[in-house]
């Protein structure tokens, strides 16, 4: 992503976190996380966060989903030499209502849209749909993705350790750690 594009969109994100009642200090706004996944389309395939804490016990952020902004397919593998069962997580509606599909019995129709870059990859959709103050936990090597509604949202997650850098994407086109240049 070119610096331009991230300077562009960060006052935008962290206008849904005050919005959302999120406070952030100086450093954590400075530290805010947009994501394309190498993909060059943030509003259609992308993801913006602050990790307020990632310890080898736990972990908490702060998302951000654009209205209609997709985080693409993917699961949270078991990393045998970590030692390491995989990441659950708990995701908190805020504000707005995001799209969350899961593995399971397909719904007979989804409230969200594929988006155009990768739809191939797409390959679970038991929809649960989160508004503020819903939450839905995914276990461990469960393959999901999720989709900002109409409004947006602001989604709180809270899992066990992240380790990002092994997620395990549908999508081979993916790069998962955000990179600015320019």
């Amino acid at each position: 992503m070119q610096k331009e594009v991230y300077e562009q969109f960060k006052p935008l994100i962290l206008a849904y976190f005050d919005k959302a009642h999120i406070v952030l200090t100086e450093q954590e706004k400075e530290q805010v996380e947009i994501a394309d996944f190498g993909l060059g389309d943030l509003t259609e395939v992308g993801l913006s966060l602050i990790t307020l804490i990632n310890t080898e016990r736990c972990c908490a952020k702060e998302m951000v989903l654009l209205p209609g902004q997709t985080c693409p397919e993917h699961l949270h593998p078991a990393i045998p030499e970590l030692n390491y069962p995989g990441k659950e997580e708990t995701f908190r509606c805020r504000s707005g209502s995001v799209y969350l599909y899961v593995e399971g019995e397909p719904s007979p129709q989804i409230a969200g849209e594929l988006p155009e870059i990768g739809k191939a990859y797409y390959t679970v959709f038991h929809e649960i749909v989160l508004k503020e103050g819903e939450q839905y936990t995914i276990h461990p090597h469960t393959r999901h993705w999720f989709q900002g509604g109409p409004q947006g949202a602001v989604v709180s997650e809270f899992s066990t350790k992240s380790l990002d850098e092994y997620d395990i994407f549908t999508d081979p086109n993916i790069d998962r750690i955000p990179r600015i240049e320019g």
